[in-house]
């Protein structure tokens, strides 16, 4: 998320010193350099992630979890202190313009035009996604390997192709995500990532490990029931709703809510 955020910002500099109009789409505040800069981000993130798993995960396939969790963990912090070396700790700028949300009588919200925009953008990728998983030959080669990556092996299914697509669409996505929350905050950090690990591990493990349909599904309760809990206690301790879900799904359902043995 970090990376893809930091990639779009970099992108969006030079675009804007390339002398391509920055003027606003009607009334969101950003123009034509952040939409190139947001497909431009999520390509380099997708090839990163795919350089990453070539030179480490790549030699550490055939090892236990607990070591390719552990290889996880520790290039994590290395992308985190990569970002934090260049551009420092201080948050940076995607759009310094304040965006006073405008009220949909039929709904009775206020609602910003930006978050209107991140709401289409994200419905689009999941779509996206759904028909790639359902359609596609590769999609349905994820799911084989997913369900049984040995069994896939056997019955030829090129399952390094498959990981290597999976590193660059899961990247991609996680970029989005990373550029979405800059748009939506106008600020991104190099921790960004850091500290919204624990809501999305929260709603993998919802959803049901090994499914994406499950994680869509946790992440929209544990987003939803993040916000909803503010009505009732303070924002302070809005992470901790995601841990409590997770600790009830795990106690009740440890395989989530559409996992499968």
């Amino acid at each position: 998320m970090s990376l893809g955020a930091f990639l779009a910002l970099v992108s969006l500099s030079l675009l804007r010193g390339l002398g391509i109009p920055d003027s606003p789409f009607g009334p969101l505040s950003f123009g034509l350099p952040m939409v190139l800069a947001f497909f431009i981000a999520l390509s380099l993130t997708a090839l990163a992630a795919i350089i990453i798993d070539r030179i480490l995960y790549l030699r550490l396939r055939r090892t236990g979890p607990i070591i390719l969790l552990i290889a996880a963990v520790g290039m994590a912090f290395c992308l985190r202190n990569i970002i934090q070396f260049i551009w420092g700790p201080q948050p940076q700028y995607y759009i310094k313009a304040i965006q006073i949300a405008r009220k949909i009588p039929l709904l009775g919200i206020r609602i910003k035009p930006d978050e209107i925009f991140i709401i289409i953008v994200v419905a689009l990728l999941v779509i996206g996604l759904h028909f790639f998983l359902q359609k596609t030959k590769m999609g349905k080669a994820m799911r084989a390997a997913s369900d049984n990556m040995e069994l896939a092996r056997v019955s030829g299914i090129d399952t390094e192709k498959v990981i290597m697509w999976t590193w660059a669409i899961a990247a991609a996505l996680a970029a989005a995500g990373g550029i979405l929350v800059g748009i939506e905050d106008k600020f991104i950090t190099p921790d960004m990532g850091w500290q919204m690990l624990l809501p999305i591990f929260a709603a993998v493990i919802l959803g049901g490990i090994g499914n994406p349909y499950g994680a869509m599904a946790g992440g929209m309760i544990i987003g939803l029931s993040g916000e909803i809990s503010t009505a009732f206690i303070s924002t302070a301790y809005k992470p901790a709703v995601a841990f409590i879900i997770m600790v009830i799904m795990l106690i009740i359902k440890p395989r989530g809510l559409f996992g499968t043995r």
